[in-house]
């Protein structure tokens, strides 16, 4: 059986023992990453703990390996060893490459972009399509984001076009924090403004020299309050909203103030 393929230039015509020996070939790299992956996965498992990542981490490099080396062994059976069928791959990969790696392109561009104009940096804690977190590392490629869940979020560079950014300190240490009340509308608005104004100054872990505030909206079930103050430390804004939250439901209840059931809907659970 012969595969004739001359009109694509570059490749050659076939037999069919071409064709067992690149099946061959593939079948036998494929055996071959399975094993090697069975192999190191046991050894992780019967390792030092401390050594259990490092040898998962050789897993898919053993497997690139192994697939770039059947390629490389594929490679002289299809094509004809010619300059100009060498440099005619080349193009074709290249072009293929090109048009794979444009987002890549695209991230190493923004993250130019980024780094030049200050956008974010390690330590700021920032949202990007709906994550939060504090920035760990500024890639060349994407920007780490640690989350308060402790889960590491990599986002790509190129979101940077598209997405918005919020940036909550800017490389500050502080962070401004809301502490949210929802009260019964049947009740001394003044008073319960004050007081809870005395919980977010009273806190230790408030930025000292920044000002408290407290807003107030009505709203349909009820009245929402919140707490608006700094904190002293960017790491420490969900232990000082947790603070106020519990400090101020119990301000709250000793004024004998009712707080508001607030109706659940579909919309707001999504």
């Amino acid at each position: 059986m012969d595969v004739n393929a001359g009109s694509l230039g570059f490749l050659r015509k076939m037999d069919s023992s071409d064709v067992l020996l690149i099946a061959a070939i593939v079948v036998a790299a494929w055996l071959l990453a399975a094993f090697v992956r069975w192999a190191l996965r046991l050894a992780a498992e019967g390792a030092p703990r401390r050594l259990r990542l490092p040898f998962l981490r050789v897993v898919p490099l053993a497997r690139l390996f192994l697939g770039i080396g059947a390629v490389a062994l594929v490679v002289p059976i299809v094509i004809e060893p010619s300059f100009q069928n060498v440099v005619a791959l080349v193009a074709s990969v290249g072009l293929a490459l090109a048009f794979a790696f444009k987002d890549f392109a695209s991230s190493l561009a923004a993250g130019l972009v980024a780094v030049l104009e200050n956008t974010y940096q390690p330590g700021d804690w920032i949202e990007i399509d709906g994550v939060y977190g504090e920035v760990t590392i500024v890639g060349v490629r994407a920007v780490h984001i640690v989350t308060a869940e402790d889960n590491e979020v990599i986002v790509p560079h190129y979101q940077f076009w598209t997405k918005k950014i919020s940036n909550s300190t800017s490389g500050s240490h502080s962070v401004l924090c809301v502490a949210d009340f929802y009260l019964h509308p049947d009740h001394d608005g003044a008073a319960v403004w004050r007081r809870l104004e005395e919980v977010g100054q009273s806190s230790a872990r408030r930025m000292p020299e920044t000002k408290v505030s407290v807003v107030a909206s009505e709203k349909p079930w009820g009245t929402h309050y919140k707490i608006k103050a700094y904190v002293k430390e960017s790491r420490e804004q969900f232990d000082f909203i947790t603070d106020l939250t519990i400090r101020g439901k119990e301000v709250l209840r000793a004024m004998d103030v009712r707080f508001a059931p607030v109706p659940y809907s579909p919309r707001a659970g999504k």
